[in-house]
């Protein structure tokens, strides 16, 4: 079974900065590919970045250069920096990562969620 422990949400204004984290725990393998969603009232969640094994990474459009994806695979976490933030940016914030626990399984797990709140 593998957990993913999300922190870092908040409430800032707009202009600001934040930093999420997500930390996987359990029976890992090998990860190949962790990444962020997001989700505002009313809307679809959708990609916000991700960051694959090889270190290649992809972003929403609405957030290049704003927001930057990083990982530390020792400690398998992965972290988005987010500046320049906008009221936009508010949302619920979903650790996604694909994680294989043997040779013959590879699932997608999800985190519970941080709240992002920028106020204008």
């Amino acid at each position: 079974q593998v957990q993913l422990m999300e922190s870092g949400g908040g409430l800032v204004q707009a202009g600001g900065s934040l930093r999420l984290s997500c930390a996987a725990s359990g029976v890992i393998f090998s990860i190949n590919a962790m990444g962020w969603h997001r989700q505002a009232p009313g809307k679809q969640r959708e990609l916000v970045a991700v960051i694959n094994s090889d270190g290649s990474t992809d972003y929403a459009d609405s957030v290049k250069g704003r927001f930057t994806i990083s990982s530390d695979n020792a400690k398998k976490t992965v972290y988005m920096q987010m500046n320049s933030l906008k009221p936009e940016d508010t949302a619920v914030y979903y650790c996604n990562a694909r994680i294989r626990s043997s040779y013959y399984s590879v699932n997608n797990y999800w985190g519970q969620g941080t709240q992002v709140t920028v106020s204008s």
